[in-house]
């Protein structure tokens, strides 16, 4: 019987709420189905019981937090010293890897257009310093970001790169997004007290801020404004200043359209219950929440800042919108809620996803893997 690969999959968190940890849980547990891998998992947080893995917790100096990019790369070189695995494939910043697939931006970049920040931190510099050890001369064979959007400021920065890049956006799990349910869509509804008829956008997010609530609520009460025959609400779901953002609300006028539900576990459900899907963000390497919302049929609209529009087709399965032209937004919500648009457009989303399921990801990972 030949020997099974041993794989070493890097990443500082693992299984925890976010759409990067999501993606790397749902890529690396499938990998491990193959029954010719040997996957071994370091990370410093996991949440998993997977008995296919073997996990290695990585320990991290939190303090003084300059130390916490570095120290987490040293001490999985360490790690890889000890195990001696044939691939390496980590989805975070350490000295070395054979793959490694980029959820993220340069962090020179992140720190000065996202950011603003023009005088770089310690933590900035470290990052940095240990971004450029993996990029730089044979610190990796192959880079995988996750959209075009990604590839092009990595390029930016490390022009040496381009002859190793291959973009490999998420996989999408098609069964469980891809339901139709009626059902759920009342339940939901009835849960947040929202009307049947409403139209109903959803928007996903961790950073209200970032992600572009402000000036999603800003369009949809000036769609209000002028569209008196039905009611636009806003579900917003995920972790963020509630309070804060619902007295924005308030002052537009629309607070008693504006719904927060938390971190939900149920986003299939979710997603159902919605007429559209939202995610204005100032940056999104992707964004694996449109993926999820194209999946169950909700047309979407997206800022030119995420990597996910991609996927778009502007006016057939969404719109690619500057997140600062609310008249712009505004005028799609009114276009999606007055015309006969939104069932042609449901059925486009689900078709443009098709070939994104997990199967097709996992297979051509396992192809690198296999090629190496």
């Amino acid at each position: 019987m030949p020997r099974k690969k041993k794989i070493a999959v890097v990443v500082p968190k693992y299984g925890l709420v976010g759409g990067g940890e999501r993606f790397v849980r749902e890529l690396t547990e499938r990998l491990a189905r193959n029954a010719t891998y040997d996957i071994h998992l370091l990370a410093n947080k996991w949440q998993s019981d997977s008995r296919r893995i073997t996990f290695h917790r990585i320990p991290v100096i939190g303090f003084p937090k300059w130390l916490t990019t570095i120290s987490f790369a040293w001490f999985v070189q360490r790690k890889l010293a000890e195990i001696k695995p044939d691939i390496v494939h980590t989805h975070d910043r350490i000295f070395r890897a054979d793959i490694v697939t980029v959820h993220s931006i340069p962090h020179r970049i992140w720190v000065k257009e996202i950011r603003c920040k023009w005088i770089p931190s310690l933590f900035d510099l470290a990052t940095s310093w240990v971004e450029r050890r993996m990029f730089g001369k044979g610190g990796c064979k192959m880079v995988l970001p996750v959209s075009s959007l990604a590839a092009e400021k990595l390029c930016a920065i490390y022009p040496a790169l381009r002859g190793k890049i291959e973009v490999m956006p998420p996989g999408i799990d098609l069964v469980k997004f891809g339901q139709s349910r009626f059902d759920w869509r009342q339940e939901v509804r009835q849960e947040f007290g929202i009307g049947r008829d409403d139209l109903l956008v959803i928007f996903v997010g961790m950073n209200f801020e970032l992600k572009g609530l402000v000036p999603l609520m800003r369009a949809i009460a000036l769609a209000q404004h002028q569209l008196t025959a039905k009611k636009i609400s806003l579900l917003v779901v995920g972790k963020g200043a509630a309070k804060r953002f619902q007295e924005v609300a308030h002052g537009l006028g629309i607070g008693a359209n504006v719904f927060f539900a938390g971190i939900r576990r149920d986003m299939e459900r979710i997603y159902q219950a919605g007429d559209v899907f939202c995610l204005l963000s100032q940056f999104d390497t992707f964004g694996m929440v449109v993926l999820e919302a194209l999946a169950a049929g909700l047309p979407v609209i997206v800022s030119t800042q995420v990597g996910a529009k991609d996927l778009i087709r502007e006016g057939e399965n969404g719109f690619v919108v500057n997140r600062q032209d609310v008249e712009r937004i505004s005028a799609v919500l009114l276009r999606i809620a007055e015309g006969g648009m939104r069932m042609d457009m449901a059925e486009k989303a689900r078709e443009s996803v098709s070939a994104c399921g997990w199967q097709t990801l996992v297979r051509r990972v396992g192809e690198l893997y296999d090629n190496l």
